[in-house]
């Protein structure tokens, strides 16, 4: 991937030296998936939601009925990568900028992504709003919660921002087996593509509906809403191409990525055997088939996982 001598975002906020302390969230393995409760998701009047919902139908080419999106979106399944929404007051300064090589890349795929996003909204006569990404290590405090660095990256629709601890790059390569910056930067890609949900409606509309559905059915809405994330990853990805960004192999290593994460995969492996009714961010196939649709196309309207077999 040809990242370096890019633009960098300045949207990144660096809390790596202050947000060591405070007690992440009880229970449950790497990746738990769990909904906001209450408060707010993703700010904004009712009225405001209903417009986004329509709008989101409009723009993605489905039934804005239809619409099924979901909270705070996590990269890996079995939970953790959504958090419990207390909406409490948010820990933890700013911290010292760090000047690694590690959270360059970061940024630059951040400033990408909002290149991307900014244009595409626009050439719908839309405003994109740039999503905050927060570095973290250890545990942090979102505005929807503690999350520890178990729940891997997450997306918090409450205050806009995506959480990284950056060891998860690590764990990524060495315990999925999903080595490469691409895969790295289709990570980024997906939280964002959580962010894009939330502007349009999505997000605010799956939380509440969520409340009133059964264990079941909220986990295959949430299967539809990770696999949406993916194919946005996708779309992005597409138009980071046509910039000449990629090299040979870096879409494989981030498909590769996407089939590490699939619940059947990391059902398998964690305990030797798959339950198909909890599964609640989708196969390995489906995730590689959604990532590998929107990469194909770059059209949003190809990423309607809500009215598709999935």
């Amino acid at each position: 991937m040809l990242w370096r001598g890019r633009r960098q975002s300045d949207n990144v906020e660096d809390q790596r030296s202050d947000s060591g302390g405070g007690g992440g969230l009880g229970g449950g393995s790497p990746g738990q998936f769990r909904i906001p409760i209450g408060g707010r998701a993703g700010g904004g009047s009712s009225i405001f939601i209903v417009i986004l919902v329509v709008l989101a139908g409009w723009y993605f080419g489905f039934d804005p009925s239809q619409i099924l999106g979901g909270g705070d979106g996590g990269l890996l399944p079995g939970g953790g990568g959504q958090i419990t929404d207390n909406s409490g007051d948010q820990g933890g300064g700013t911290g010292a900028p760090a000047s690694d090589e590690m959270k360059q890349f970061v940024s630059t795929v951040l400033a990408e992504t909002e290149d991307t996003w900014k244009g595409i909204f626009q050439a719908e006569g839309l405003t994109y709003e740039d999503p905050k990404l927060v570095l973290f290590s250890s545990q942090i405090r979102s505005a929807c919660g503690f999350a520890s660095s178990a729940a891997g990256p997450f997306y918090c629709p409450s205050d806009h921002k995506v959480y990284l601890d950056m060891t998860f790059f690590q764990q990524l390569d060495q315990q999925f087996g999903a080595s490469g910056e691409f895969a790295r930067a289709y990570v980024i890609a997906h939280e964002v593509g959580h962010h894009v949900q939330n502007l349009t409606g999505i997000l605010p509309k799956f939380n509440q509906m969520r409340q009133s559905m059964g264990e079941a059915e909220a986990n295959h809405m949430s299967m539809q809403v990770e696999l949406q994330a993916d194919c946005f990853a996708g779309v992005w990805a597409h138009f980071t191409a046509q910039k000449g960004i990629l090299e040979q192999g870096d879409m494989e290593s981030a498909l590769n990525a996407a089939r590490q994460i699939g619940d059947d995969t990391l059902q398998k492996k964690m305990q030797g055997y798959v339950v198909p009714e909890s599964f609640n961010h989708g196969t390995s196939q489906q995730r590689q088939t959604w990532l590998a649709r929107g990469y194909k196309s770059g059209k949003l309207s190809d990423c309607d996982t809500f009215n598709n077999p999935i």
